[in-house]
């Protein structure tokens, strides 16, 4: 490939069918008919020497090397959009814009309702979406979302990421006031480990996953608990709890959050 005779317009056309995975939605998104991206894809074919999409039914499925050019290619380009862009003062007063937020709807309750008070205050012409993130798919939620943030666990991510820690949360047990399996135990007492593992428990699994990380950690010391139930959403928890003798797991932060005063 001569990279001095390359034509960077190609690169564009190539991020944008990676994100739409169409050409037809490539050309929408950047203001070209259906034609002018297939021809650029053929330019670009040429030039790199590799087919780098085959058809499959209706899909354009990406070659082995086409999909190794994905995720640093994205990255390259927003790179080269801020050298090129002149440095500008932010006002939130005046700004405007949408930010995608992808995340579990445990921030439904920690921190869209005083986000959407900031913003209403400070920021009239920001918007804000929170997305849902589906737990142990979060890259893949990310790129689908095309998410601007991502609030997520622990864990590991690829290169192209950037990373920050922002807080830390435990989780606690959730028991209805009433339910017999609990009535010795006071509020904020260790619940015994035979007692947690052979109780019916709800399951956060927004794709119907019968374990999570808990389960993980229990099976490391030869334990496992007794999933009976799941749902899609923090929320869907706590109601289930709140009308069952079920227990569930819930981020410290949201049980305080729900607990009855």
């Amino acid at each position: 490939m001569n990279f001095a005779t390359l034509d960077l317009n190609l690169l564009r056309v190539l991020d944008a069918v990676f994100a739409e995975g169409s050409t037809v939605k490539a050309g929408r998104r950047l203001g070209l008919s259906q034609s002018a991206v297939s021809g650029a894809l053929s330019r670009l074919r040429h030039a790199l020497n590799d087919p780098l999409f085959v058809r499959q039914g209706n899909q354009l499925v990406a070659t082995e090397f086409a999909e190794s050019l994905r995720h640093d290619l994205r990255a390259e380009l927003d790179r080269l959009e801020t050298l090129l862009s002149p440095p500008s003062h932010f006002d939130p007063a005046t700004a405007s814009g949408l930010f995608r937020i992808s995340a579990a709807d445990f921030f439904c309750d920690m921190l869209m309702p005083r986000l959407g008070d900031l913003l209403s205050r400070k920021a009239p012409g920001i918007r804000a979406q929170l997305l849902d993130l589906v737990p142990r798919h979060h890259v893949e939620s990310l790129e689908r979302q095309q998410a601007d943030l991502a609030l997520l666990p622990d864990t590991d991510l690829p290169d192209w990421m950037m990373r920050e820690p922002l807080f830390r949360s435990e989780y606690a047990v959730l028991a209805r006031r009433g339910n017999p399996a609990t009535k010795d135990l006071r509020h904020g007492e260790r619940m015994p480990f035979d007692l947690f593992c052979s109780l019916p428990h709800v399951l956060f699994a927004p794709h119907g996953d019968l374990t999570a990380q808990s389960d993980e950690a229990l099976a490391k010391v030869g334990r496992r608990r007794r999933v009976v139930m799941t749902v899609p959403v923090f929320s869907g928890v706590c109601r289930v709890v709140s009308e069952s003798d079920l227990i569930g797991l819930l981020p410290l932060q949201l049980a305080r959050k729900v607990q009855p005063v």
